[in-house]
């Protein structure tokens, strides 16, 4: 078992060759290697930065955006507010002065309806008293006629009147 090399225990030759090996390439890749992957990882790191940065600050216009945007629906919804107030005001005020005005014009037209039909049930009753009073007339002078056709009829008749005149005052 002595003749075999040992995987586990290299011997000093091997070891010499694999550390200078690894020095070179540790040389070459500190030399090249590191320096650009070094600025490209700051680069990154950087943009990450700026990236987060900008987003901070987009996130802050944002929620001023908001704010701002929040505090003009709420004006603009009181405004709304209002004017359908103010509407619904003037509105009133228009229904209240046509229903005075309405009224205003019927009691007018009612009282010129009333004077009017006042006149004229004056006016027929005066025709109707005047018709009736000639219509007496004519049946009472007919009736004279028939009934006082003769002198002492005549004479009982304004005797018979007289007497009920008396009794009535």
């Amino acid at each position: 078992m002595q003749n075999m090399p040992s995987i586990l225990t290299p011997d000093f030759g091997l070891l010499f060759w694999m550390l200078l090996a690894f020095l070179v390439v540790l040389f070459v890749l500190a030399k090249f290697a590191f320096p650009a992957i070094t600025s490209a990882v700051e680069e990154r790191k950087r943009f990450i930065d700026e990236s987060l940065q900008h987003a901070r600050e987009a996130n802050e216009k944002l929620a001023t955006i908001q704010a701002q945007s929040e505090t003009l629906l709420r004006e603009a919804r009181e405004q709304q507010a209002q004017i359908l107030k103010e509407a619904k005001q003037t509105g009133e005020n228009i229904i209240a002065e046509a229903r005075a005005k309405a009224q205003a014009e019927g009691a007018k037209d009612l009282a010129a309806a009333k004077a009017q039909i006042a006149v004229e049930t004056e006016n027929a009753l005066h025709d109707i008293r005047s018709q009736v009073a000639e219509l007496s007339l004519q049946i009472a002078e007919k009736v004279v006629r028939t009934q006082l056709g003769e002198d002492k009829a005549q004479q009982a008749y304004i005797e018979r009147l007289l007497a009920e005149q008396e009794r009535q005052s």
